[in-house]
């Protein structure tokens, strides 16, 4: 008869503890300050391909996580052009898409990506810990992950939160 009640009792404290977080609807990434994850072997022909050197060059890197057939991917395309536009380097990992769709797209809408990663049955985006397109991380000069983006690089939770991290990282590489 006591259960219920105790059940009840520990499932709103642990509840409450959860919503006291800096920010609740933050979901950390165990990559954080560790070295990014292995990319994928494959790239899409004509397109240089994504190698773990690419991300220890000594400059900032955005990976961000694609498919053509995406819509939020195609929303924030044209932040990933200004970006490569401003000099960063941005990568592309295309994942669980079709060659010839993800050419097609890169040729019509822009190639912002110096390389390309190819994960057609999205397995290499397991080692990143990645969910569905989009998702976006900042990698230091060094290789090691700086932040995780999950969602289209649009709106105000992209300026209040991937922007300013950017800007840290680009301002702690030009110190360094």
């Amino acid at each position: 008869m006591a259960l219920p009640p105790v059940l009840f009792l520990g499932l709103a404290g642990l509840f409450y503890v959860g919503m006291q977080r800096e920010n609740p609807d933050d979901l950390p990434s165990v990559f954080i300050d560790r070295e990014a994850p292995a990319v994928p072997a494959q790239a899409l022909p004509g397109i240089p391909g994504l190698t773990a050197a690419d991300l220890r060059t000594g400059e900032v890197t955005v990976v961000n996580f694609w498919a053509s057939w995406c819509p939020p991917c195609r929303a924030e395309h044209p932040v990933l052009l200004e970006m490569a536009a401003r000099g960063i380097r941005v990568a592309g990992v295309n994942m669980m898409d079709d060659e010839g769709a993800a050419l097609k797209y890169l040729e019509e809408e822009g190639n912002p990506f110096f390389a390309v990663g190819f994960d057609p049955r999205g397995r290499d985006r397991v080692e990143w810990g990645v969910t569905a397109p989009p998702e976006t991380f900042i990698v230091r000069g060094d290789g090691t992950v700086a932040f995780r983006f999950i969602g289209p690089l649009v709106g105000t939770d992209y300026e209040a939160r991937f922007v300013p991290a950017l800007e840290a990282a680009l301002a702690e590489e030009a110190s360094s």
